[in-house]
């Protein structure tokens, strides 16, 4: 049987397994995928560890720069990202690649957005860095990067110089973010929900927003969209476009995407 699984830590409460078992029983495949604990420190030993029946790994965090670094060969974006979230079994070893990338674009393209010119994306950590790989897919080439302590910003800033998309570092105490937004295309909010509440209406502004998180939900970000009419791409949307790559990479095989559809709205339905 072959074998596939979701690595991180916490990883209880992954989704990965209710997306990747249902297209593997779509597609007549009988493989397991099932998640692993592991810590960052943690990666190499287990990779090393993988029969050969293992066919890919799906990594969040916090395993997405280990990925990267035991990779035998690696794409274009995800060093520009500088982390890996899927290895996929090669005969030389593992590839590494950032489906994350399509999140971010699948989840924007899906809600109607065709691409711009000008960017917001609020928060520096690693997900803001697959945003900005992912902006630059969609064209944008102009990017606000709000963030409390700019001088953390540094790996974003690198990430935007990789991927060709010019990048301005703002202080979330000295921005008028409704001003922001309501003169961006898009805007990606990737900071926790508790974080966004006080930011929610001015957010809103801008015509396209994606929220990537989805745990509690509603967030203040997704209501106040809602409200305002603006377009609204969610964490959830991201978790079944970046699923979509990895399981055509693990499988070679077009991914079921309804299916999966269907199996993550009755998992959500039970656990709500």
């Amino acid at each position: 049987m072959r074998k596939a699984a979701v690595i991180g830590s916490p990883i209880e409460h992954s989704l990965s397994p209710v997306l990747h078992n249902a297209a593997y029983a779509a597609l007549g495949l009988d493989w397991e995928y099932t998640r692993l604990e592991c810590a960052e420190a943690d990666v190499p030993a287990l990779v090393a560890s993988l029969g050969p029946e293992w066919v890919g790994l799906s990594c969040t965090m916090p395993t997405k720069r280990a990925a990267l670094a035991v990779a035998s060969s690696v794409t274009a974006r995800a060093a520009a990202v500088g982390a890996a979230n899927t290895l996929v079994r090669t005969d030389s070893g593992w590839h590494a690649d950032c489906t994350d990338v399509d999140g971010v674009v699948g989840a924007l393209r899906e809600k109607g957005f065709s691409g711009g010119s000008t960017g917001v994306v609020i928060g520096a950590g690693g997900t803001a860095t697959a945003v900005l790989a992912g902006f630059a897919e969609l064209g944008i080439s102009s990017v606000s990067l709000v963030v409390r302590d700019p001088s953390r910003a540094a790996e974003a800033v690198a990430t935007a110089a990789r991927v060709g998309v010019a990048v301005e570092v703002l202080s979330l105490s000295s921005v008028d973010l409704a001003v922001l937004a309501g003169s961006a295309d898009v805007l990606v909010s990737t900071v926790p929900a508790e974080a966004t509440a006080p930011l929610a209406a001015a957010l809103a502004r801008a015509p396209y927003v994606l929220d990537v998180i989805y745990h509690p939900w509603p967030t203040p970000v997704a209501s106040a969209v809602e409200a305002s009419g603006a377009r609204l791409a969610t964490g959830l949307d991201m978790l079944l476009h970046q699923a979509f790559g990895q399981v055509e990479q693990f499988t070679g095989l077009p991914a079921p995407q309804e299916v999966m559809r269907s199996a993550l709205a009755a998992e959500l339905a039970v656990r709500s």
